[in-house]
């Protein structure tokens, strides 16, 4: 018996050696081995039809030899160092092989065509195979986070792939980049994130999680090991929520922005005021006939049709109007923004503009189905209506500038 016979043959043995009636299996692959496996009869045991299976050593028994065998050693045939388990379902031979990284699976109404099938596939795949075997104990967390963040380019709008690649090489890429997967304990990753929440940043170890997660997921996937992320914990955080400016912070901001034009961020900050704007929005605004504001709604996701709003100009607006650049408030920078507000309102943040703007709407009595239209919510528990009914709801322009109209108040 060659060497590489030897091996079959050893292979063949492993497979069945965890069967309940292993020993018997066993003691019936040795007695047919040294049956049929003669000086004479090992030149039969490769099939010779095809170079291609000689090259490959395809081992084959007569079907007496077969008929002998148990069910469960009937449904194998052996390809180099391989024992591949097959079956005959519906009229045809179905084969799958899911070891050391590889995932093949052929079918064929004829058992010689579907091995012919088996080792192209494995062929085809053989580069493929040998990394994912090297993979499973050499791939850094780097490769794989580069992987998903890949994914990330072509599935998210620009600016969310800018924060998650920003966030990978500011925080993760320093810490675990030069780590291989294997190395990466849940106890580092735990450590990791307990470090940002004694710092108080609770709100920056939840976005790392939520990123740490999708990359292990990814790579857990791809490379069949355990998440470290199964049992990772972070303290619950009471969210913080933002709240309205009174109308005495109103008029002291009013005031700030009328009086001092020439200030980078006076007339953004009245159009997130009077308008409710994101501030990701302002890039989009621009004016149309003199009595509404337009805008490109930025909470939609890639691939979703672009949602434009048209807010009306409100009686309150009229009264600062001609204090507002509206190309200067589309150029401004967002930081530019935060800064001027904070050096005024220590405890706000520019996002309660648009909380301000909102109340102020509801509380003027406005339709909140239009409320929503306005502000581009798309669920507000106070209003009971459907999307759908919203969706075949038209409002006339005389309506919506009607009802625009009741938000005139004074501070």
């Amino acid at each position: 018996m060659t060497e590489k016979e030897l091996s079959h043959l050893t292979k063949l043995i492993k497979e069945v050696s965890l069967s309940p009636d292993a020993d018997e299996k066993i003691a019936l692959i040795l007695k047919m081995a040294s049956e049929s496996i003669t000086d004479d009869k090992i030149k039969g045991l490769v099939d010779k039809d095809d170079k291609r299976k000689v090259k490959s050593g395809i081992l084959k028994f007569s079907k007496k030899e077969i008929d002998k065998m148990p069910t469960s050693l009937k449904n194998l045939f052996a390809h180099n160092d391989m024992i591949v388990r097959y079956r005959y379902y519906k009229g045809l031979f179905q084969a799958r092989y899911r070891k050391n990284g590889m995932n093949i699976e052929v079918a064929s109404t004829d058992f010689n065509t579907m091995k012919r099938k088996f080792i192209a596939k494995l062929c085809e795949g053989q580069g493929d195979t040998v990394q994912s075997k090297q993979s499973k104990s050499t791939v850094k967390f780097a490769d794989c986070a580069q992987a998903w963040l890949k994914l990330k380019e072509r599935t998210t709008k620009p600016s969310t792939y800018k924060e998650y690649l920003r966030s990978y090489n500011v925080n993760l890429q320093p810490v675990f980049g030069d780590y291989r997967l294997c190395e990466i304990t849940r106890s580092m990753v735990q450590d990791y994130l307990f470090s940002f929440i004694d710092k108080g940043n609770h709100r920056t170890a939840e976005k790392l999680k939520l990123q740490l997660k999708c990359i292990f997921d990814l790579a857990a996937e791809d490379y069949k090991i355990p998440s470290p992320m199964n049992k990772i914990v972070l303290p619950y955080r009471q969210t913080k929520k933002g709240r309205a400016f009174t109308y005495e912070e109103e008029r002291k901001l009013v005031d700030f922005c009328t009086q001092k034009q020439d200030n980078a961020a006076s007339s953004a900050l009245l159009v997130l005021l009077y308008f409710g704007l994101r501030q990701s929005e302002l890039a989009s605004l621009q004016v149309v006939e003199g009595k509404y504001l337009e805008c490109e709604t930025s909470k939609e996701r890639l691939g979703k049709d672009v949602v434009v709003r048209r807010i009306p100009f409100t009686p309150v607006f009229r009264r600062v109007e001609k204090f507002v650049d509206f190309a200067k408030a589309k150029a401004t920078n967002p930081r530019t923004i935060a800064t001027t507000l904070k050096r005024m309102f220590p405890e706000h943040h520019p996002h309660e503009l648009r909380y301000t703007y909102i109340t102020r709407v509801k509380e003027a009595g406005v339709n909140q189905e239009l409320v929503m239209l306005w502000d581009g919510h798309s669920f507000d528990k106070d209003v009971k209506t459907s999307a759908v009914d919203r969706g075949y709801t038209t409002y006339s322009e005389e309506y919506i500038l009607s009802e625009a109209n009741k938000v005139d108040y004074t501070f």
